[in-house]
């Protein structure tokens, strides 16, 4: 096959015009759609990404297979650790075997941020930031050791030290190029970029005109190393948005909306791309807003095509917009013709009102005139009573990144002050932007010092609340809490599942910034803003929502000190070099990292020391029955360390001074085997308690999911777990995958699986069933076999039950690809890889 080559300014490009004659007519295809075509027919080896592959993106023959190859990397710390620990894991292990350790290195561009280790320890004071770090850095120099020394060993990857922001926004403002330059097959190459991510987040990007998504770590590693990227061809749901959003309604407010709106749709799998008459009026920011929350509402991607807003956002954040236009013009990516979609959704703008999500999902909108109906109880404590709003937090990626929101939470905090208004005494209250980008803007217009005057200083530039470090509560807030006080957190985040924010509270609401201040001035859940007052000034008067709200002129007013090029190319120029923290850290090592016996955050991991090919499921146990929405917060926490916990002991024997968050302890899997399935507020049938336990059989005796499990594989007895719909949403966690197959999980068997989580369980050969179980009506002592009628992509599985009597079930193993087969067959993705790279 004949592949030519167009020429635009010094660069050469691929020209999809070509396709035409090679019979693919994709004009009209979504422009997603088109990225992906470009990418192979630029990559077309014959070998990794073959002919075929072409036929089957260019014909746009959704289900089938294809192989492409992204562009880039990119992840944070607490998915980005564990895998750079697997490649070090490599690279010792290549040495034990007198092999050249530098044959494990990035492939491609891979940049990892340092932002989800931070926690808000301090808060509501000027010191707070500077403190905060401060216990980061210690808390965690082990682990930044470590970053530093891969930064060093490896080739192709760059590292953003802590306090330059959160991954998606430190993405959206400067890592991403749209269109990239760069050397391919011994020509300058102009191409758009496909950047895929170790957090479900990064569809962020989506925003800004780059297709990306989040993927599993192991995938994700993989592609580092040179493997291609396997997927099937997806159905691209239009998104067409009509209409004007009305005063009042914050981009939050339309994202929340969205969310429920393709939640209820049904867009898993699917990639969504927006289009319609309304486009033109969404700023990037809003765009990036939308498409960071693709995970919340189930979509692969939420693509928001380039065309002029993207050059605007481009030359405002100082960088080549020129380029990207040209580029995307001539390749006919540039949004002017309304492509063919598989499904097309309405979204009249005009139609989104003020709104909150909760109390435990993203997807659960309730309208905020109706947030007074919400029910609580009429108990009082100490300090707080029920329906006591006690965490306000300005937070997260999704909306941290939108100055419309941000600027308004400014002003409604300076009309408060104005007011005589303050935050309730008993919320924590808490500022963490997604880049020192906010706090400039923030500061020029002036507004700093009023949303300081109601608590919320900046604590730190990363995830905090979001990920769940919004640190302890008052001491008097939690003892009433833990007395069975309903308290409740309003957060700007896009994650409130059960137990991460803080597993005291009785439910976590999303909202937009300026809605988080107006609840900390409140302190009720349940306030009615149409009819009671925020707050009462020193004078007596009532003071309403409607008297402090910003308008979108005021907001307005202030829009252009958010997108000054000079910020942005200040920034650029120091994002990599982090403050003397991380330059005073030492770094040990040379090509193979200093493995330190003693260390209870970096340990050698097992997956290269142990075999592990694929064997059929017989006689195994169930060691959990779990419902619908298991999230990956559920299988393996983020979150603090309980000191009662399997983790802690084990910690505590080592000398560990601070027991700190298992996403912290990512790089031990020592630790992390003992915190699956640890939350607190995870629910096995098979047990009448919360938390994490279950019961081993045949004796019946009752332990923790980890000792249980332990028994288990000590007697040789593998395990499955059955659960309901949804199983793994939430965060792009390759733990929550590593936890099950560690465990001695060998197959989970679901009624449907988040599409990140499914990925992960094939790629450490765990098997992912889809069927409906329920009719077995299984007690959780019975015996299960799990026979794959065949070795091929999503055969049929019988599931043989026995228990008092034997009862069949059929279902499909999710293994969805060639390659995933391949997965299993080797026992997971790490060994395939690793044998992938022996054989080099």
């Amino acid at each position: 096959m004949k592949i030519e080559k167009s020429k635009i300014g010094n660069a050469y490009y691929y020209p999809l015009s070509q396709l035409k004659e090679m019979g693919f007519d994709v004009e009209k295809y979504p422009y997603s759609i088109k990225i992906l075509i470009e990418n192979v027919l630029r990559n077309l080896d014959g070998e990794k990404i073959t002919e075929e592959d072409l036929e089957v993106i260019a014909g746009w023959k959704t289900g089938k297979d294809f192989a492409f190859s992204p562009t880039r990397v990119i992840m944070q710390d607490y998915t980005g650790v564990p895998l750079l620990v697997d490649l070090a894991a490599m690279r010792s292990e290549l040495q034990r075997r007198g092999k050249d350790p530098s044959r494990v290195n990035p492939r491609l561009p891979s940049d990892l941020v340092i932002d989800h280790s931070v926690q808000v320890d301090y808060f509501g004071t000027e010191y707070s930031l500077s403190l905060n770090m401060r216990r980061e850095f210690e808390r965690n120099e082990e682990r930044y050791k470590f970053l530093k020394w891969a930064q060093g060993a490896f080739t192709n990857l760059r590292i953003v030290p802590p306090g330059n922001g959160i991954i998606h926004q430190v993405n959206l403002e400067f890592l991403s190029k749209v269109v990239d330059l760069r050397e391919h097959k011994g020509v300058l190459t102009a191409f758009p970029e496909i950047v895929i991510g170790t957090d479900s987040h990064t569809t962020m990007a989506d925003g800004i005109g780059v297709l990306a998504w989040g993927v599993g770590g192991l995938e994700a590693e993989a592609v580092m190393l040179g493997e291609p990227y396997y997927m099937t061809v997806p159905e691209v749901v239009g998104v067409r948005l009509t209409g004007e959003v009305r005063e009042g309604v914050t981009p939050t407010d339309v994202v929340l909306y969205i969310t429920e709106t393709l939640r209820r749709k049904g867009v898993v799998g699917k990639f969504v791309e927006f289009f319609g008459p309304a486009l033109s009026h969404l700023s990037v920011p809003d765009r990036a807003t939308i498409g960071n929350m693709a995970p919340e509402y189930g979509a692969t991607v939420g693509y928001f095509p380039i065309d002029d807003q993207t050059l605007n956002y481009l030359r405002a954040t100082d960088r080549d917009a020129k380029m990207v236009g040209e580029y995307a013009k001539a390749q006919g990516i540039f949004y002017g013709v309304e492509p063919k979609y598989t499904d097309v959704v309405n979204i009249d703008l005009s139609d989104v009102e003020p709104s909150l999500a909760g109390p435990r999902n993203p997807d659960e909108r309730v309208p905020l005139r109706k947030m007074a109906e919400l029910k609580t109880g009429n108990k009082k404590g100490k300090k707080i009573a029920d329906g006591s709003v006690v965490l306000a937090s300005i937070t997260s990626c999704t909306n941290t990144s939108n100055p419309t929101v941000m600027l308004g939470a400014g002003i409604l905090a300076r009309k408060a002050v104005a007011m005589g208004l303050r935050s309730m005494n008993y919320v924590k209250t808490s500022m963490a932007p997604g880049s020192p980008i906010v706090v400039k803007y923030l500061n020029e217009a002036g507004l700093t010092p009023y949303l300081e005057a109601l608590g919320f200083h900046v604590v730190g530039f990363g995830c905090t609340t979001c990920i769940g470090n919004a640190g302890p509560l008052p001491s008097e807030v939690e003892e009433d809490l833990k007395q069975g006080i309903e308290g409740y957190a309003v957060i700007s985040g896009n994650r409130n599942f059960e137990g991460r924010i803080n597993p005291l509270l009785k439910g976590t609401y999303l909202a937009s910034p300026i809605l988080v201040v107006a609840y900390a001035l409140a302190g009720r859940i349940n306030i009615n803003f149409e009819n009671e007052p925020l707050g009462i000034d020193p004078n007596g008067k009532p003071v309403y929502l409607k008297d402090v709200w910003p308008s979108m002129k005021e907001i307005s007013s202030y829009l252009t000190l958010a997108l000054n090029p000079k910020f942005y190319s200040e920034q650029k120029g120091r994002i990599f070099d982090g403050d003397e923290n991380w330059k005073q850290l030492p770094v040990e090592g040379g090509l193979t990292f200093a493995w330190d016996p003693k260390s209870t955050y970096i340990v050698e991991p097992p997956w290269f020391k142990e075999s592990s090919e694929f064997k059929e499921i017989r006689n195994a146990r169930i060691l959990m029955m779990l419902g619908d929405k298991v999230t990956t917060d559920h299988i393996s926490p983020a979150g603090p360390i309980a000191k009662d916990s399997d983790a802690a002991k084990y910690l505590e024997e080592r000398g560990a001074r601070e027991l700190n968050t298992y996403g912290a302890r990512r790089g031990n899997h020592e630790v992390m085997l003992r915190g699956g399935f640890a939350n607190p507020k995870v629910k096995n049938i098979l047990v009448n308690s919360e938390g994490g336990f279950t019961v081993h059989y045949p004796d019946g005796t009752v332990d923790t999911v980890y000792k249980v499990a332990m028994r288990y594989k000590s007697e040789g007895v593998p395990l499955v777990i059955f659960a309901g719909k949804q199983y793994g949403t939430g965060s792009s966690r390759d733990w929550a995958a590593k936890v099950t197959a560690l465990l001695g999980v060998r197959a989970v068997i679901a009624e449907s699986f988040e599409r990140i989580h499914r990925s992960n369980l094939v790629a450490m050969g765990v098997i992912p069933v889809e069927a409906d179980w329920k009719s077995l009506n299984l007690k959780g002592n019975e015996i299960v076999d799990v026979e794959l009628d065949e070795m091929k992509p999503r055969t049929t599985v019988t599931i043989r039950v026995r228990g008092e009597t034997e009862r069949t079930l059929k279902g499909i193993a999710r293994i969805d690809t060639r390659t995933e087969l391949e997965y299993v067959r080797h026992g997971n993705i790490l060994n395939y890889v690793f044998k992938r790279v022996m054989q080099d």
